[in-house]
């Protein structure tokens, strides 16, 4: 057990860097086991800041060999060093060059923070405190500096010498070759990057629209070459995109991307040397997925955006990291709607929000947008950060319009560049640019919870008048009970009893609107009037999810209307999803009363009609064939029951799947696809709906239809999708196929993570059983944050039903995998600890085992701060 308690950082006390780090300049020396790193810092006093503030720098894990000021060694009693591994300088000059040599084991460091060794090449990870793991310095976001970089190493051992910038100088004689590197541009110390090792580039060149040429490598293991074409691609799409949506150009010689198997995260964007995990960059027919696919796209967009929104202009201090993380992730929402169909983007956006952003809103880990407090702020990177920050920038999108948005980036880009900035330097910006009060938006951006609206209406005939009245509340969070209104967009049209768009006028206007408009709720309570209104409506509200909200108490007769009739996709959707998931909510309760499972006839027809319609666009369609998922429907629940919860979908699945058994088979026949394999929207699309078919028709008993796909599957797609099914089930069919893919692809780590995750998420009696075997497997590796998410989060997150069996060993399986994993990696180890955190939301028995756990985790010696403030929060 910690016998301290770590120290809780503020918002409220920042205060500005006591020193300014202008130039900065970094030598290696590369050894695994002790590299050696010289660092001078050209320091001058921060006039922003107290004259007499101390010259500290951070540091964690460095062996100081030798410090000197202006050339001259600080004799031991100037250098002070802290218990957290900080240096503190005695008696700084206002302005001086320090130099610090300092001795690191990057073969030792298991974190995969700072410097460290994966398959014998050398790779940093900085953000966010890493680079204290590599030098003395003030390792924070507001210190920003221009790098130039010296790397020596061996010539046979590390061939390619990869930092951030351009490069300037090369040479070296013998066994030894050196480069320097140098970034034009000031940047903090989280963005700096290295990378050597025996590594291969693919290729390829992008001119800017001002015609400039620009190199592009991506970098990695031999072999591999071939499984880049996809991520290349996207890049230099990504690169034009954001030269013809924002006018942002690239503003270097060369973009290199380098892929690495050991790494926390998806992928960093390091200035002009973005390092990504494998999962991110090397895809083929044969091995990727169409989900793969479009994950590459998304993620090489997100990281080359992050050139503007987040490295020439970056965040102040890690609260603002929705600053860049926020307004990023919209931009490569936008993005990959653009690059294929922008409804179904939504859907699955909207979808991934609900299944990971909305139950954080509502635990125990509940924090605002932009948090007020952390102890390790790797654990706010978050879906509140990323996703509800993406979902607050489009809020700010719609209330002001695309164009005055756009004049907006344009203003906070020319205000900004090469500084360090806050969250409201970009309202400033938008508000600026439209004229238009943003200031209220800033609740959004400090209020945690999800907002929730219900809607009132009445029709008066004689005056033709429609009226609808919406309400807001937010639920109360942690230190926030009491919740002030936010301005929520609500996109909205009206629909007449034939199910066409009516026209809109309201009061206060002259003149009618055809198609969706906007209202502002901005109060807990708003009347919007609406003018000749020749039929009672059927109001069609938060069209394409204007707003990250609950719409509560729509009745089941206008969602089967919406469902049928709403020209926006979006809400169409929607409907039909929630009009399942309250006939599956109801049909739990009824599960929990031990009364026998019905089935909706409705539910069938609406799968019948949606398969009748789905050549117009069969994305849209598998969408729509999904049922709600068994933690979307448990989190609608005051107190969720995930066994009933999984009974209930498992039955109506098969139920579907019988009654509407020839449809689905003719759909499935019907797109079946004997050419090359496309990762074109329409072959996605198809083949998202094929396997929607044939997961029903398997649910209904027809496990040879998985078997015969799983034998002469083409694609990974396929493949994927026919052993899962396979997986969830019993018999031999599930062992053969389990092995053969095993088999054949034992050899590609990023294939077996989902062998492993296959099984971990298989809803079966002897699941827990399962994932404990296969975590002594060989090919099983904790220290691999991939493989350690492939088994552990899979299984956590991923099977609800087993997770929570009564038994506690879910739960103790969880917490096992945490105690281990701490000691070797903190942060791995601190993400993995959220489901135990659900407890307030189930059972009293339940909860009860999950508490016990938690305190298991918390009583281990030497925790993580990380782990600790995840595990300490969790219990409160």
């Amino acid at each position: 057990m910690r016998t301290d308690t770590p120290v809780t950082i503020h918002r409220q006390d920042y205060a500005p860097p006591a020193f300014l780090v202008d130039r900065v300049g970094l030598e290696f020396r590369l050894d695994p086991a002790a590299t050696e790193v010289r660092a001078r810092l050209a320091l001058r006093r921060n006039p922003a800041a107290a004259a007499d503030a101390p010259l500290r720098l951070d540091g964690d894990g460095l062996a100081l060999q030798e410090a000197r000021m202006d050339g001259t060694v600080l004799p031991p009693e100037r250098l002070v060093f802290g218990a957290d591994g900080s240096l503190t300088i005695a008696d700084p000059p206002a302005s001086g060059l320090l130099e610090t040599l300092v001795r690191i084991a990057p073969e030792a460091n298991t974190s995969l923070m700072g410097l460290y060794t994966s398959g014998g090449n050398f790779y940093t990870q900085c953000e966010a405190e890493g680079f204290r793991r590599i030098t003395f310095f003030p390792d924070r976001p507001d210190v920003m500096s221009r790098y130039t970089v010296t790397i020596h190493a061996d010539r046979l051992r590390c061939p390619v010498l990869l930092s951030n910038g351009n490069l300037v100088e090369q040479g070296g004689e013998g066994a030894t070759h050196w480069v320097r590197w140098e970034d034009p541009h000031p940047k903090p110390s989280y963005l700096f990057a290295l990378v050597a090792g025996d590594l291969v580039s693919v290729s390829d060149r992008f001119t800017t629209r001002s015609g400039r040429e620009v190199a592009l490598h991506i970098w990695v293991r031999r072999g591999d070459e071939s499984r880049c074409g996809h991520a290349m691609d996207s890049l230099k799409r990504s690169m034009a995109w954001d030269e013809e949506v924002f006018g942002l150009e690239y503003d270097l010689d060369v973009f290199n991307i380098a892929a690495v198997s050991d790494f926390n995260m998806g992928a960093m964007e390091n200035k002009g040397l973005n390092v990504f995990n494998t999962k991110y960059v090397l895809a083929s027919p044969e091995s990727a997925t169409d989900g793969d696919w479009q994950g590459i796209e998304t993620v090489v967009a997100h990281e080359y955006f992050h050139n503007w929104t987040g490295n020439r202009v970056t965040c102040r201090d890690w609260f603002q990291l929705s600053l860049k993380e926020g307004l990023t992730v919209f931009r490569d929402q936008e993005f990959s709607a653009d690059m294929g169909s922008r409804a179904v983007k939504r859907i699955r956006d909207v979808r991934g929000l609900r299944a990971a952003q909305f139950p954080e809103d509502a635990g125990p880990m509940a924090h605002p947008v932009r948090p007020d407090s952390y102890i390790e702020i790797d654990n706010f990177y978050t879906p509140t950060v990323y996703q509800k920050g993406a979902e607050v920038v489009r809020l700010i999108h719609t209330r002001i319009g695309a164009a005055a948005f756009r004049r907006g980036m344009d203003l906070y880009i020319a205000r900004n560049d090469n500084q360090a900035v806050t969250i409201e330097d970009f309202v400033r910006a938008m508000q600026d640019a439209s004229g238009i009060d943003l200031s209220s938006f800033m609740g959004w951006y400090d209020q945690a919870g999800t907002p929730e609206i219900a809607a009132e209406d009445r029709y008066d005939p004689a005056a033709r008048r429609y009226t609808l009245t919406l309400r807001q509340q937010t639920p109360p969070t942690r230190g926030q009970a009491d919740k002030r209104p936010v301005p929520i967009p609500v996109a909205m049209g009206l629909l007449g009893p034939d199910g066409r768009e009516q026209p809109t006028r309201l009061a206060s206007e002259n003149a009618a609107q055809s198609g969706t408009r906007t209202l502002l709720l901005e109060a807990a309570e708003q009347s919007f009037v609406f003018e000749d209104v020749p039929a009672p409506p059927v109001p069609s509200l938060l069209r394409g999810f204007s707003a990250p909200v609950r719409l509560r108490g729509v009745p089941r007769d206008r969602l089967r209307f919406l469902a049928v009739h709403d020209t926006d996709p979006f809400v169409r959707w929607e409907s039909g999803q929630q009009y399942a998931a309250s006939v599956m909510l109801e049909m739990v309760a009824a599960q929990q009363r031990g009364e026998a499972l019905g089935f909706d006839a409705a539910l069938a027809e609406a799968v019948a009609n949606t398969l009748a319609a789905a050549d117009a666009d069969p994305a849209f369609a598998a969408e729509a064939l999904v049922l709600p998922g068994e933690g979307f429907l448990a989190d609608q629940m005051e107190i969720a029951d995930p066994v009933a919860i999984h009974l209930v979908r498992r039955h109506l699945r098969a139920e579907i799947g019988r009654r509407c058994g020839p449809a689905l088979r003719a759909t499935y026949d019907a797109l079946a696809d004997h050419g090359p394999y496309r990762i074109d929207g329409a072959s996605i699309g198809r083949r998202a709906l094929r396997n929607a078919c044939l997961a029903y028709l398997t649910a209904a008993g027809d496990t040879a239809l998985a078997k015969a796909q799983f034998d002469a599957a083409t694609n990974m797609t396929d493949s994927l999708a026919a052993l899962a099914l396979l997986a969830d089930g019993d018999g031999p069919a599930r062992e053969a196929a389990l092995a053969s893919f095993h088999a054949r692809w034992r050899g590609d780590d990023l294939v077996l993570d989902k062998w492993f995750a296959i099984q971990a998420m298989a809803a079966r009696p002897d699941a827990i059983a399962q994932v404990r075997a296969l975590q002594a497997h060989p090919d099983f590796d904790l220290k691999n944050p991939n493989r350690a998410r492939s088994l552990i989060a899979s299984f956590a997150a991923g099977n609800p039903s087993q997770f929570h069996d009564l038994s506690g060993e879910g739960y103790r399986f969880l917490a096992d995998a945490v105690i281990a994993l701490d000691p070797v990696n903190g942060s791995i180890a601190a993400r993995l600890v959220g489901p135990l955190g659900q407890w307030r939301r189930q059972s009293a028995a339940r909860g009860a085992l999950m508490r016990r756990e938690l305190q298991r985790v918390l009583d281990t010696p030497d925790l993580s701060k990380g782990t600790f403030e995840k595990a300490s929060k969790a219990l409160l």
